[in-house]
């Protein structure tokens, strides 16, 4: 006798709108139980597949959040590779121009095509306003090149070298989101500072994970005196304003300190800030997945509770806090710019987005010069591509979402 498996078409309709199925496998007739047919190979393939398979297929109807990876993904190629994207080095300065215009990119010049250009600019202090006067130079184009030689650099510290994506034209200047008060290029400042704006959330959320699993994974499996005092704890911590508690612990870190320090203490203090959010929904989890049949089972086998937490209950829910840990980076992100704009993170020589936002603290320096707030852009589109990132993942990773 050959062996029948039933199937709901309300099963049907979940698995097409997860992989869509071919018409003819599709059972659309009223289900019947005394009735029976074999499972199609399309059923068959999402009835064996693995849950991280399963949350793949959720996620890629999710376009929104798709987009939203592909994007960061952008972003962050540019961490490893900061100094050949970048076309000069974010602290070299410029006396000649201070706070000058972007140069925009053109494509023709008279009515011919050349490619890539910029014109050059010349500069005059007008002594009326007290402020610097740019013109650009029509009369000539300056092209731009590509994987080329411009200037040294040393890549992570370790190797010397020259080679740049984009290098500026000979005899010209590239400053295509212009300077700053210094003659410092914004736009390798962006790409530098990308380094560790972006760099900052992820340790911060590592450290953030670590410790919201271990207190949350006790305080959920064990109970008791154990639990409540975890819980106050939690309660304490979530009471504190963030941003007054941010500011005095960053200003308690000492002056003396190398920007690397202040960079792995900001990173630290964020961390640690954040983890009772992500505790309380491990504990919640924990408390009822304990009294699941697996899980006592392996008390029955004598397993100790911190291997039936590691390796019975967590794994059980670890999509949800990869989840949660999406949606705390951006969190994180705007914590360090918010710091370093205040002036209570880091400070030159490092760089990072916040740091070049003090630039734009005078509200007349930003009427003036608005270029000085182009570090608000890649603040917004990496924050709204977490959270959209975060929702899509929040979306497959629920197991009652169809």
């Amino acid at each position: 006798m050959k062996e029948i498996t039933r199937v709901d078409p309300a099963r049907n309709a979940e698995l097409e709108a997860l992989e869509p199925l071919p018409s003819h496998y599709v059972d659309t007739s009223p289900f019947d139980p005394g009735e029976a047919e074999r499972l199609t190979p399309e059923q068959e393939r999402y009835f064996q597949a693995s849950q991280w398979r399963i949350i793949w297929w959720r996620f890629r109807r999710h376009k929104l959040a798709l987009i939203s990876a592909i994007v960061l993904v952008f972003f962050y190629l540019c961490v490893p590779f900061a100094e050949p994207i970048a076309p000069y080095d974010p602290n070299t300065r410029d006396s000649h121009f201070l706070y000058a215009p972007p140069q925009p990119i053109h494509l023709f010049h008279e009515g011919s095509f050349v490619g890539p250009f910029v014109y050059a600019m010349t500069s005059e202090v007008d002594l009326e306003t007290l402020q610097w006067v740019y013109k650009a130079d029509t009369s000539t184009p300056h092209r731009l090149r590509f994987l080329c030689l411009g200037e040294e650099y040393t890549f992570w510290g370790l190797v010397k070298s020259r080679f740049h994506l984009v290098c500026p034209p000979k005899g010209s200047t590239m400053f295509l989101l212009g300077t700053d008060r210094l003659g410092r290029d914004v736009l390798s400042g962006l790409v530098h500072g990308a380094r560790i704006s972006l760099t900052v959330g992820l340790v911060g959320v590592a450290i953030s994970i670590i410790l919201g699993m271990f207190f949350g994974g006790i305080a959920g499996y064990l109970g008791g005196i154990v639990d409540s005092l975890i819980m106050r704890l939690i309660e304490i911590l979530r009471s504190l304003p963030e941003l007054p508690l941010w500011m005095a612990l960053s200003a308690a870190l000492p002056v003396t300190w190398s920007p690397l320090w202040i960079y792995f203490g900001i990173t630290i203090i964020l961390g640690l800030l954040d983890w009772p959010g992500l505790a309380r929904a491990v504990r919640s989890k924990l408390l009822s997945l304990r009294e699941e049949d697996y899980a006592r089972a392996a008390v029955l086998m004598g397993a100790p509770p911190g291997r039936i937490i590691r390796r019975h209950l967590l794994p059980g829910f670890s999509s949800h806090i990869i989840a949660s840990a999406t949606l705390s980076i951006p969190t994180m992100i705007l914590g360090e710019t918010a710091l370093s704009f205040l002036n209570l993170g880091l400070q030159r020589p490092a760089i990072s987005w916040g740091v070049l936002l003090n630039e734009a603290q005078n509200i007349t320096v930003v009427t003036i010069y608005p270029w000085l707030m182009a570090p608000v852009i890649p603040i917004i589109i990496v924050v709204l591509a977490f959270n959209f990132l975060g929702d899509g993942l929040r979306d497959a990773a629920d197991p009652y979402k169809s």
